[in-house]
């Protein structure tokens, strides 16, 4: 079926007990058992288990292409559930310009388990090849990436990360919350797991946290299974409930949300008072044929620098962000509402100022989460924002 289809009716039937066509929230915490051992249905303790975090995590796997959905209590704890598949004097290698939150537990959280985290000299499948160890177990990227947009070819970077002969198999882990779905799915292209923050386009109303992790692979499932079991970092039957709403429209959603990228990013490139815009949609922008081969669409995000005098730079963006009348200022990304983000001192302040600079985010860089609102009004307030 095609992806419109799955994301309304994926894991999702008419309630048994009453037909109700939209499933109840079943807050509870435990399950009623018929006798010593004998369970009188599915599901023991919600911790382990709950019919609206099942639904959420079949429709996930089916959007995904994928044969197995795991959702967590935030995109962090997927990506720490990940994580627990190393062991001490493992390696993981990534690239710069990763989402600040998982640079922080790379560098301040696993190394302190006996795990080496190795960055990628440079942003392509050659580097990322290049920089494989004997140890390297998992390869952690992102594409499009956060914030700077740019592309990696997935299909190449698995091919890298396959070839390489280890102590152990190395993995390609891609995190997919950029693009979603509705735009690019990673599994397809070689990846063995992708993970998702849904508190983004999945939830897509900025009214929850949530996180998934999808496999392919029956062993990868059972394993970080287990540890969401035993770490008990899992959603609530309400959030479930919130992510599975959200789906059913994501597909409408980013054809809205990218329709509105493009508009504004071209606006954006011809003003003067914007030095840069970082949008994967413009032809001339490096690693737009890759995108155009690996995804369905545009995303709804557009990054852009600022014209600044060099020894203000915060200062200016201030300004302008404060002058803003529609686009809210505030983390996140990719709800229904636009948002604007300043990455130096939001998103990406875990990255020590070295890093950042390494990475290209300066402190005239802004990030836009364009909402599904009108383009043109999006605009207007960007334009007298900026004059």
């Amino acid at each position: 079926m095609h992806i419109s289809t799955l994301a309304v009716h994926s894991g999702q039937r008419p309630d048994p007990h009453t037909g109700a066509v939209n499933a109840p929230v079943y807050l509870t915490s435990t399950y009623e058992f018929e006798g010593i051992g004998k369970l009188r249905g599915e599901f023991e303790y919600s911790r382990s288990g709950n019919p609206n975090r099942h639904a959420l995590e079949t429709v996930l796997a089916a959007l995904e292409g994928g044969k197995h959905g795991l959702a967590f209590a935030s995109g962090q704890a997927a990506t720490t559930a990940v994580l627990s598949l190393l062991r001490p004097g493992d390696e993981v290698v990534t690239v710069p310009n990763i989402y600040g939150g998982t640079f922080r537990i790379f560098d301040k959280v696993i190394v302190n388990y006996g795990i080496k985290v190795r960055n990628a000299p440079d942003f392509t499948p050659e580097a990322i090849g290049g920089t494989l160890t004997d140890k390297t177990v998992l390869v952690w990227i992102e594409s499009p990436t956060n914030p700077l947009m740019k592309i990696l070819d997935i299909a190449a970077v698995a091919e890298k990360t396959h070839k390489h002969q280890g102590t152990n198999k190395t993995l390609l882990v891609v995190d997919n919350t950029f693009a979603s779905p509705a735009l690019q799915n990673p599994l397809a292209l070689g990846a063995d797991i992708v993970t998702h923050s849904c508190t983004k386009y999945i939830g897509g109303h900025s009214d929850l946290i949530g996180g998934a992790v999808i496999v392919n692979d029956e062993r990868l499932w059972q394993e970080i299974k287990f540890y969401q079991n035993a770490a008990g970092a899992v959603p609530s039957p309400l959030d479930c409930y919130l992510q599975l709403r959200g789906l059913r429209t994501l597909p409408l959603r980013m054809a809205k949300h990218g329709e509105n990228a493009r508009k504004v990013a071209g606006f954006l490139r011809q003003h003067k008072n914007v030095e840069r815009v970082y949008f994967p949609g413009f032809e001339d922008f490096p690693g737009h044929a890759v995108a155009a081969k690996q995804m369905k669409g545009m995303t709804g995000v557009v990054s852009f620098e600022l014209k600044t005098a060099a020894n203000d730079a915060i200062g200016e963006v201030d300004k302008f962000v404060r002058k803003l009348g529609l686009i809210i200022l505030a983390e996140s990304l990719g709800g229904v509402e636009s948002l604007v983000c300043h990455p130096a001192t939001m998103t990406h302040a875990a990255l020590p100022p070295e890093e950042r600079r390494r990475a290209g985010i300066g402190d005239n860089l802004i990030r836009l989460s364009l909402g599904i609102e009108e383009a043109e009004d999006l605009i207007e307030d960007l334009k007298q924002a900026l004059e």
